[in-house]
């Protein structure tokens, strides 16, 4: 088998959708072995700040001298973003040899039961953190929590970031059902932390982990501003990453008697943490400023917004949006347009994606202002603003990930791979 084989056969398990249910996960997990019973986790939900949190724990266990499993979905261009150990990518080797391993798994399941494409990619992850030993594995959901195909494992502990409005067709229409969904990761007596808000979650999680007598501790913004967080200067820009970064000291505080981390390795973890298409700056040679966020629903691009007038207040640059038609596009364009000092609208590359022409009346509405193009692509939007000094790239992760390629800024370059990232839920 070949690396594009292994690939394709991932591409084929799409058409099982993604479902909920833990059933598969378990018999995938049984006929390997078990592997996760071998490994430690910190395991990670919410609606966003999910990817940030979990690239901090690592960084933070990797600088205390720990050998660090991530396990991240989606990826921006490549597969193998999704497992890495100590930062770097799982390689084309392995990818193959466990493709080789679990596709005959796979076909042992009767027709109707085949395990999707995210279930088989969890068993894979655990398969290679147990054989390379990882001290620690960070462990981040893919969808939901409750019966997402990551929720197999019983961690050191569960942390939830925030509680929002999203994939509602699928984890409810309120706040309570979401919250009920995501905080399902919560295991009786295991440690839970939190910096979801009062009315956005809070409760549910609260109430969920008194029943499960699980410890549990609630992170606000206040404790942003307490040592090590008052002197750090945090890669990862914006007030909710500060947040966020206080949510992973409370985590690695209320481990420290299972895994000691030293003062100074918090600090240089959280100093150096690195995950791009977050508030990711770049300076082009030409003197450009590109912004790449992966800012996806409303609760993102208000955190975009927020962050952008703390650092760039007095900035008009040109926008470059694009975002899936799943999505409450007139928040997001309520949240972002009226710092744009022109705007440029464009599809994902995505069967999901929204029609960019769909997204001028609301950006309108709230920039009068502004010029609006709407540009074939994210390519032709690149090439109407190359004399912008500012330029924002947000809307999707899979934009950001289309603009690292265009922009040369991956480490490998896959073009057939963004695909995976692709899923309806199986019913």
């Amino acid at each position: 088998m070949t690396y594009a084989e292994a690939i394709q056969f991932l591409y084929s398990l799409s058409i099982f959708g993604a479902k909920f249910g833990l059933e598969n996960t378990f018999k995938l997990a049984e006929l390997t072995g078990n592997p996760h019973r071998q490994l430690r986790f910190i395991h990670v939900a919410g609606t966003n700040g999910k990817g940030s949190t979990c690239a901090m724990l690592e960084s933070v266990y990797r600088a205390s001298g720990l050998r660090v499993g991530l396990f991240t979905s989606p990826h921006l261009v490549s597969f193998r973003e999704r497992i890495q150990i100590n930062r770097q990518y799982i390689s084309e080797n392995d990818v193959v040899r466990l493709v080789a391993e679990i596709k005959p798994l796979c076909a042992k399941f009767p027709d109707g039961h085949q395990p999707t494409f995210f279930e088989a990619v969890t068993i894979m992850a655990l398969r290679y953190f147990a054989e390379q030993k990882c001290e620690l594995v960070i462990w981040e959901t893919g969808l939901g929590g409750r019966l997402d195909a990551t929720n197999i494992v019983t961690p050191l502990a569960s942390v939830i970031t925030n509680i929002g409005i999203e994939h509602s067709e699928w984890l409810g229409d309120t706040i309570e059902k979401i919250a009920t969904e995501k905080a399902g990761i919560i295991k009786p007596g295991v440690p839970a932390i939190t910096s979801a808000a009062p009315g956005h979650g809070l409760e549910t999680i609260e109430s969920l982990a008194r029943e499960r007598r699980a410890p549990f501790t609630i992170v606000n913004a206040d404790q942003t501003h307490l040592p090590p967080l008052d002197t750090i200067a945090l890669p990862l820009r914006g007030p909710h990453q500060r947040l966020n970064a206080a949510l992973v000291v409370a985590t690695v505080r209320m481990l420290a008697a299972q895994i000691p981390v030293a003062d100074s390795a918090l600090r240089t973890g959280l100093a150096a943490v690195d995950w791009p298409g977050r508030m990711h700056r770049i300076q082009t040679a030409g003197g450009q400023t590109i912004l790449l966020d992966g800012a996806h629903n409303p609760d993102g691009a208000e955190a975009l917004r927020i962050a952008l007038q703390e650092e760039f207040s007095t900035a008009q640059p040109a926008i470059i949006f694009g975002v899936f038609r799943d999505k409450d596009s007139t928040s997001m364009c309520h949240s972002l347009a009226p710092l744009a000092g022109r705007i440029l609208l464009t599809p994902v590359h995505s069967e999901r994606t929204e029609d960019p022409s769909k997204l001028v009346a609301a950006c309108r509405e709230s920039n009068p202002r502004a010029p609006i193009e709407v540009c074939q692509s994210l390519a032709d939007a690149l090439q109407k603003v190359t004399d912008a000094p500012f330029i924002i790239i947000a809307g999707s992760l899979y934009l950001v990930g289309e603009a690292m390629e265009l922009l040369h800024l991956t480490r490998v370059t896959r073009n057939d791979e963004k695909g995976l990232n692709e899923w309806q839920p199986k019913r």
